[in-house]
């Protein structure tokens, strides 16, 4: 292994968001989706970066929308989380790593309700340290949140690496040191980078 830490973001590296199929789990009319789409999926980012408060924000989008989908929209915010399933292939390195005794850490954009529900999965199980960006009201790719990571868990970025799919936050982590990859499901070029060899 070239790294004593490998640090993981979860979305669409540790588990899938596919914004149109989990929405689509929740409505049946292509009409009500595209109405839904554009009142709840604006304010995601704001969610994320924890200046919106989450449950506000329902009722926000619930006054935008027909009365018949007023549940609809209560209903998609506090569940959403469970129609999130794993990336298989990212689970099966995270059980590897874990048994070579590798430490594992979390730095992904969330929302304070994401947050809560993914730190009792079973995603997240056996990860050394984990950072949600609401919470904190920072978000990637602003280099303070990479920082909080690296002080809380006293961590040097250049024994990190770093798997994210968006470019921008991958180049971020480089810039403080931490050198990375830009996740797009192939995990056999993650584990040649992190010079890991499967047991």
């Amino acid at each position: 292994m070239k790294y004593r830490n490998i640090v993981f973001d979860f979305g669409n590296v540790v588990g899938q968001f596919n914004a149109p199929k989990i929405l689509g789990h929740f409505c049946d009319s292509k009409e009500d989706y595209e109405l839904l789409a554009s009142v709840i999926y604006p304010n995601w980012l704001d969610l994320d970066r924890g200046i919106i408060d989450y449950e506000e924000n329902i009722e926000e989008c619930v006054s935008k929308v027909p009365e018949r989908l007023a549940e609809t929209v209560r209903t998609f915010f506090h569940e959403w989380p469970d129609q999130v399933l794993p990336v298989e292939s990212t689970g099966r390195l995270i059980r590897e790593l874990q048994e070579k005794n590798v430490p594992l850490y979390l730095l992904s954009n969330a929302s304070t309700y994401f947050a809560e529900w993914a730190e009792k999965s079973d995603f997240l199980k056996g990860f050394s340290g984990i950072v949600f960006s609401a919470p904190l009201k920072l978000a990637k790719p602003d280099p303070a949140i990479y920082r909080y990571l690296f002080e809380k868990y006293s961590l040097r970025p250049e024994e990190c690496f770093f798997i994210d799919d968006l470019p921008a936050n991958i180049e971020t982590g480089r810039k403080l040191g931490m050198n990375g990859i830009v996740f797009k499901g192939d995990i056999d070029e993650v584990k040649s980078a992190i010079g890991f060899s499967s047991p």
